[in-house]
């Protein structure tokens, strides 16, 4: 009897620190979990907060995209614009330049032939004086028209080139040349004169250049 006694309450011990144990054991283990998952959840939540005020972030500068561009457009209109102007400054420009030539060369051909209209006066007296067979009056009639006409040319810068000494290829044109007792390469003859306007050359005069004296040889 006294040996079973004992027996019963240690085994009654032993079921009972078990469910204690297990009790103890489920018990930790909720919290634990409760923990864990209490845990998780913030950290879940935390991630999702963080990214939704990214997303509003994101959101808050893709309106700057559409300003840019707005930008850019009016800066490329501007210069448009610009170049627009410019084109037109320049076609005004340009027609002003030809329109100013033009005056420019009516003025001088209406002061050129203002200038030629009393040679024509000179001419026809001259003429009238070779109907009534006034040699005379003829004469003197033809001699005023080229003064007049020489003057006149001469105003306006026209010079005639000079033909003394030895020929010059820029300013005169040889046709001829033969022998002569002026030394070798000099203008002996005038055949047509020739007419400097400024530095340029309207007209070489033409001309005949020695060849040098001829050497006679003697036979024998």
């Amino acid at each position: 009897m006294t040996g079973v006694g004992p027996t019963e309450p240690a085994e009654n011990a032993g079921v009972g620190s078990t469910e204690s144990a297990d009790s103890a054991g489920v018990g930790s283990t909720e919290p634990v979990d409760s923990a864990g998952v209490g845990s998780t959840e913030p950290v879940e939540n935390a991630g999702v907060g963080s990214t939704e005020p990214a997303d509003k972030a994101g959101d808050v500068e893709t309106p700057e995209e559409p300003d840019a561009l707005a930008s850019v457009t009016k800066e490329r209109d501007d210069y448009l614009d610009a170049l627009q102007r410019l084109k037109a400054e320049f076609d005004n420009y340009r027609k002003r330049v030809a329109r100013d030539q033009q005056e420019l060369a009516a003025r001088a051909h209406e002061r050129l032939v203002k200038e030629l209209v009393p040679v024509l006066d000179d001419l026809e007296r001259a003429l009238e004086a070779a109907s009534q067979h006034e040699e005379a009056k003829l004469e003197e009639g033809v001699a005023l028209v080229h003064r007049s006409l020489a003057g006149l040319l001469a105003r306006e810068g026209l010079v005639e080139v000079e033909t003394n000494g030895r020929f010059d290829p820029h300013t005169q044109e040889a046709l001829l040349s033969q022998p002569s007792d002026e030394e070798e390469g000099a203008v002996i003859q005038v055949l047509q004169k020739g007419y400097k306007l400024g530095d340029r050359v309207l007209r070489p005069a033409r001309v005949v250049i020695s060849q040098g004296a001829v050497t006679e040889k003697h036979d024998g």
